[in-house]
């Protein structure tokens, strides 16, 4: 299994190194990264959605060390938010956040997190769209949760993300599947020890069914994270079954992955929503992709020995 060794290697500073050296890397990257900066990023932004496809932005950065970055990547936030706002695409474009970026990994970082975070949900919702609070390694997550149903108080249109490897999250999935609720399933991208999460793929897949399941027979809003046509297939055998209209759920895959795929259920008239990140510090949510998908790591290797 080269997954949990590409993960043990987007945390060390060697391999960040001699990646981020490789002169092939940064065209290997703009695949899955379209831009560093907001400059970069508004053209992509109305390129996507000129094609019918909505989008979730990410700034990436996770290695947030002090309390000044994680105010850093707030503003971040707040720069995209006011140079989409003229677009005027409301929901077609809401924001993804990882709650580590905001500082919970620091001292007092529940309460950091929380206080970063909530003028990004207030600069949304004043343009029409939202947040989606993604999931990290299980650690962090009963913080997550907590922070997202603070948030919802005041913008219950907030969505979180739940990892279907954990084995904990058919009860969080039966919790959250409630009236107003949006939810984000997607497998997990973390390595996690057998103690609290699935290993092998088999097992990942008939729980993500399950939870699938769970969140289109609640009174939510599911939010389908997966490449997997199988799986594809599947959600929208049970959003039959379950009666809902193809506006009562969508679909999310991000950015370089797939894209005819993308354009094929837009055109189907499925909300489909790519996930698009961009910004410099982008080692880590590069080489989680290549852990995902043994394909990106053969794309990478390819390009890394006919053009490095």
């Amino acid at each position: 299994m080269l997954g949990p060794v590409i993960l043990a290697a987007s945390r060390s500073d060697r391999m960040r190194r001699l990646i981020s050296a490789a002169p092939v890397t940064k065209q290997v990257v703009d695949r899955f990264i379209p831009g560093e900066t907001v400059d970069d990023i508004v053209p992509i932004v109305e390129e996507l959605t000129g094609k019918g496809l909505e989008l979730t932005m990410d700034v990436v950065g996770e290695d947030i060390t002090t309390p000044e970055q994680a105010s850093a990547a707030r503003d971040a936030y707040l720069e995209l938010i006011e140079r989409i706002a003229p677009l005027g695409l409301g929901e077609k474009v809401e924001m993804s956040v990882k709650l580590s970026m905001f500082g919970q990994a620091l001292d007092g970082g529940h309460e950091l997190a929380l206080a970063n975070v909530r003028p990004v949900v207030e600069a949304a919702a004043a343009i029409g769209t939202t947040v989606t609070l993604d999931a990290e390694d299980h650690t962090t997550l009963d913080s997550m949760f907590a922070i997202h149903e603070e948030l919802r108080k005041d913008f219950p249109q907030t969505g979180c993300v739940i990892q279907a490897y954990l084995f904990r999250t058919e009860a969080d999935a039966r919790r959250l599947a409630d009236a107003g609720s949006r939810v984000r399933l997607v497998k997990g991208a973390y390595k996690e020890p057998a103690e609290v999460a699935y290993q092998q793929k088999h097992e990942i897949d008939k729980a993500y069914v399950r939870v699938l399941r769970i969140l289109m027979e609640g009174e939510g809003y599911p939010m389908i994270g997966s490449h997997d046509p199988r799986l594809i297939s599947i959600a929208q055998e049970l959003a039959r079954r379950a009666g809902r209209k193809l506006d009562e759920y969508e679909f999310q895959m991000l950015y370089g992955i797939r894209g005819e795929e993308h354009l094929r259920l837009a055109a189907e008239g499925h909300r489909m929503r790519v996930y698009t990140a961009y910004g410099t510090d982008w080692y880590g949510y590069f080489m989680r992709r290549l852990a995902e998908k043994p394909a990106n790591l053969r794309f990478f290797a390819r390009s890394m020995v006919s053009k490095g």
